[in-house]
């Protein structure tokens, strides 16, 4: 038995890593048309849903990195999301920055680590 557990795998990548603890999210990216409020909502969406696949939630992020596509025009847009989105008595370690983004139209992605809930068990080595 394996202690990593990859969850949504294709053949570049898993979207959800479980090892020990520790939940790791691949790039989140949005698929929502608009601006950078639009699509960092659409992003932490899809990133509840993940952390839910992986039996955590929110209250147990650790640390999240975001990327965006402008960060002088985007970087207040995204936060006024972030802090709607975020458990004000549970915020992770953060990193924002630039970067040139894989399409045009995306504004921003967000890697996100979080710790298990405790007393989860551990599932199969991948569900692909």
């Amino acid at each position: 038995m394996t202690d990593i557990v990859r969850k949504d795998s294709n053949q570049r990548l898993s979207r959800i890593v479980i090892h020990g603890d520790t939940v790791y999210l691949a790039g989140v990216t949005s698929s929502a048309a608009g601006g950078i409020a639009e699509q960092t909502r659409d992003a932490l969406a899809k990133i509840d849903g993940y952390l839910a696949q992986a039996d955590t939630d929110k209250t147990r992020l650790l640390s999240v990195q975001i990327w965006l596509k402008d960060i002088d025009r985007d970087f207040a847009g995204m936060n006024a999301v972030w802090a709607e989105w975020a458990p004000a008595k549970a915020l992770p370690t953060r990193a924002t920055c630039e970067a040139k983004l894989a399409s045009p139209d995306l504004l921003v992605e967000i890697i996100v680590t979080a710790a298990k809930r405790p007393g989860y068990v551990s599932g199969p080595v991948s569900e692909a």
